[in-house]
């Protein structure tokens, strides 16, 4: 039994496709009428061919002649018209389905669990959204409806041949078989091969975004000629993919291409032998039979072409299906809306890991009170970061309960609970576009003059007007035209105009020049005022005036206390962290 890989046409896919069509049903409708309308027209030209030779040429009748003419050109005007609208219309609603499946793909991308992302590549992602969506268009735009259209000509030809003369029929249809064969070879091998070019396109693309992205650290590191080699060598497998199906085309057109003439060479020589000889056809019927021929082997070598192009469109589904049936998505259960947080927050024997088996966090507990500046720090690795993420829900907690004010986190809608929770990281990202709309991520609800007030109050309106066109300069492709210092600057007032009621700095202030710096402690007094705030941080000379300093080593909470009892702790873990960082300062 043949793999379900190997089929040739995947049903249950394409239902699924046609439920997309539901809204354009009237469009639907009209291309496959228009696909009736051709069909007819096809064979209307060559048949009033035969009629003319027969009643006009053949005993040189000029009476009527004329009528035959004019009344081709007509038909001939209809058909073009009606090709026109077949092929607008037909693209047109492989478009609009295509709208409608990249929207539901990005909406369903937007719910995926960060761990999604963690393990796919940016650049896969990118072709499924985009590459891929094409490739589906052309399923409606270039394949189904134009196979459709070949597979009606071939039918309304046949059975018009079958009733004109049987005789010359079988001379035609007696190499069909053979090309028919050759046909369902060709599709099942190029099924294969599109397959393949669709990985190695993937794997191609992401193999770029991310060089492109790194750039700057392969060329510190004078990698150019290692990533010349590597791209050379995934260039030549997508070579390798798409020379199969060149070489599978250039197998089957010629022998496409031979077995028509073979067919037309035969038709004018028994035809011709009918015609003379016995009388058994006519000469209207042979000129007939001789136009008709490229219309019935010409479908045929259009289906296997557009079969293709289905083919490639049904991989590039299955690859976007795949996605969209991934579930992995946060549980969005709950029924509470978060409208204003007081700012308790609790932990409660919270384990977690972002891999089976290998723990990140080991049952750890604290309280933060509202209102309270807490500080977490510890070595890289300890789970600081993990907290932040596991409070805005971006992972599921294996075990142990997270609560705000009480209540726990997972009934409490998502929108609402990270709309109540800003977070300023190291590494901040900024879209291509204004710093306004950086700041405000295009929340209508945000004005311009709030905007500009809340930067005046943290402290860095004068930065921003000195920039050319303010508030409306265009940082470009994640931020590159602004410093380190300055993105993070950007970072503080977006958190800070979404009046959080939790906010969380992390490694907020690392990396920055010292002008930066004071400005962000100046921004970060201003905004943790009267809030709380969740700050962790490698410099322990920014957390000195924590509420709470929580520390953490290897998953676990192994102090807690002020800045000052944890100095008093002889030979304590934040204690030799201080001592480390300030002999090191003293040393420079």
């Amino acid at each position: 039994m043949a793999n379900k890989k190997e089929n040739i046409f995947d049903v249950n896919l394409f239902k699924r496709l046609f439920k997309f069509t539901k809204p354009y049903k009237t469009v639907f409708y009209g291309v496959l009428l228009s696909v009736l309308i051709i069909a007819g027209l096809s064979i209307s030209i060559p048949k009033l061919l035969q009629i003319a030779i027969d009643n006009h040429v053949k005993i040189r009748k000029e009476e009527g002649f004329l009528f035959y003419i004019i009344l081709m050109i007509a038909l001939l005007l209809v058909q073009t018209i009606f090709q026109f609208l077949f092929q607008f219309y037909a693209s047109w609603l492989g478009q609009n389905i295509v709208k409608d499946v990249r929207v539901l793909l990005f909406n369903h991308m937007l719910k995926f669990k960060m761990k999604y992302y963690d393990n796919s590549s940016v650049g896969t992602l990118i072709t499924r959204a985009v590459t891929d969506m094409e490739r589906i268009a052309d399923i409606f735009g270039q394949g189904l409806f134009m196979i459709s259209r070949d597979l009606m000509v071939m039918l309304v030809i046949s059975v018009v041949m079958l009733f004109t003369n049987f005789k010359l029929s079988l001379i035609v249809f007696v190499t069909m078989p053979i090309v028919l064969y050759a046909t369902k070879i060709f599709q099942r091998y190029m099924k294969k091969a599109f397959e393949e070019v669709r990985t190695e396109v993937s794997n191609l693309n992401s193999f770029v975004q991310e060089r492109v992205t790194g750039m700057k650290i392969l060329q510190l590191f004078t990698r150019e000629v290692t990533e010349q080699k590597n791209f050379k060598a995934i260039n030549e497998r997508h070579k390798k993919g798409w020379l199969k199906t060149i070489w599978y085309n250039s197998i089957f057109f010629p022998i496409a291409d031979f077995l028509s003439s073979i067919t037309s060479g035969l038709i004018v020589w028994f035809g011709g032998l009918m015609v003379v000889l016995h009388g058994t056809a006519t000469e209207g019927e042979l000129f007939m039979f001789i136009m008709m021929i490229p219309k019935l082997f010409r479908p045929l070598r259009q289906i296997a072409d557009k079969f293709n192009t289905l083919q490639m469109g049904m991989v590039a589904a299955t690859r976007v299906f795949k996605v969209i049936d991934t579930t992995s998505q946060i549980d969005d259960t709950g029924v509470n809306q978060a409208n204003q947080f007081k700012g308790n927050i609790t932990f409660k024997n919270v384990h977690f890991s972002y891999v089976e088996d290998e723990a990140v966090l080991k049952g750890i507990s604290f309280n933060v009170e509202a209102g309270q500046t807490v500080a977490i720090v510890g070595s890289t690795g300890a789970g600081k970061s993990t907290i932040i993420n596991l409070l805005n829900r971006f992972y599921e907690i294996n075990s142990g309960t997270i609560c705000i004010d009480n209540i726990d986190v997972k009934s409490v809608t998502l929108a609402s609970l990270r709309a109540q929770i800003a977070v300023v990281l190291q590494d901040v990202f900024l879209f291509a576009d204004t710093i306004m709309n950086n700041i405000t991520l295009n929340n209508p609800k945000i004005t311009e003059e709030e905007v500009i007030q809340a930067a005046k109050d943290i402290g860095i309106h004068d930065f921003i007007s000195s920039l050319p066109n303010g508030y409306h300069y265009n940082v470009k492709e994640r931020g590159v035209m602004l410093s380190s210092g300055q993105r993070q600057l950007i970072s503080f007032l977006r958190a800070y105009v979404t009046n959080p009621s939790i906010l969380i700095l992390d490694e907020a202030t690392s990396s920055v020049d010292s002008y930066s710096e004071q400005l962000i402690q100046n921004a970060t007094d201003k905004i943790t005022k009267g809030r709380t705030s969740i700050v962790i941080a490698h410099r322990l000379a920014t957390i000195q005036k924590a509420d709470q300093i929580i520390v953490m080593d290897a998953g676990e909470i192994v102090e807690q206390g002020t800045h000052k009892e944890l100095l008093k702790k002889k030979d304590g873990y934040y204690r030799n962290l201080y001592e480390v960082q300030f002999l090191k300062a003293e040393v420079a």
